[in-house]
């Protein structure tokens, strides 16, 4: 499990083709790379993989087809900065969501505008995605843990402050640039509770105990 906070900035060093997929290396100066062991899991741009090497300056994993189809890391190339967060140990602070590192789909970057300090990001989802976003609700893009300010016909909004802009690679985003979303993780158990469960919840069960 993740947080959305994300606790540093890399670079991917290397992409090789792997019999159909891809074995990423990434570097970053700022992760205590020593304290880590092979296995663990390492969110990149929020899409959890598993580390099979360690360096000195960074980590080792491999993408499996599976994730190249369904994630914007099929369209990183060496060079590319991405967003780096450890998983999460128990008794740390949560102070985003909490984040699996499975992506649910790739959204399309549609107006980035200023708004005073921050910056007004206004993202565009599949149609089959849009069910799960909820004004003022949880939502992860490329890793960041983020509140949804305002959701409109196939795509939603965010402002990103200063600090966020910062230390992530939101800086370099510009109109077009493909991202990963997590939806909410209790807008996903939900919604199969929903679709599957006999049991008499619904939809106006959930509203009217607070769920929707």
């Amino acid at each position: 499990m993740f947080t959305g906070i994300i606790k540093a900035k890399g670079t991917v060093s290397s992409i090789e083709d792997r019999g159909g997929d891809q074995r990423l290396t990434i570097e970053s100066i700022d992760i205590p790379w020593r304290e880590f062991d092979i296995g663990e899991s390492i969110s990149i741009n929020g899409v959890c993989l598993t580390a099979i090497l360690l360096r000195d300056n960074g980590f080792v994993a491999d993408v499996s087809v599976e994730t190249l189809n369904i994630t914007a890391l099929a369209n990183i190339a060496v060079g590319d900065p991405i967003n780096i967060e450890p998983s999460l140990s128990l008794g740390e602070r949560l102070g985003g969501h909490l984040v699996s590192g499975h992506v649910d789909c790739v959204g399309m970057v549609e107006a980035l505008d200023g708004d005073a300090r921050s910056i007004r990001l206004r993202i565009a989802i599949p149609d089959a995605y849009q069910r799960f976003v909820a004004s003022k609700g949880s939502i992860c893009v490329d890793g960041v843990s983020l509140t949804v300010n305002t959701v409109k016909d196939g795509s939603f909004e965010v402002n990103i402050i200063p600090h966020t802009a910062d230390v992530t690679i939101i800086c370099s985003y510009k109109k077009g640039t493909r991202v990963n979303i997590e939806v909410d993780l209790v807008a996903r158990y939900l919604e199969r509770l929903i679709r599957k469960d006999n049991s008499g919840i619904t939809k106006d069960f959930l509203k009217a105990h607070g769920y929707a």
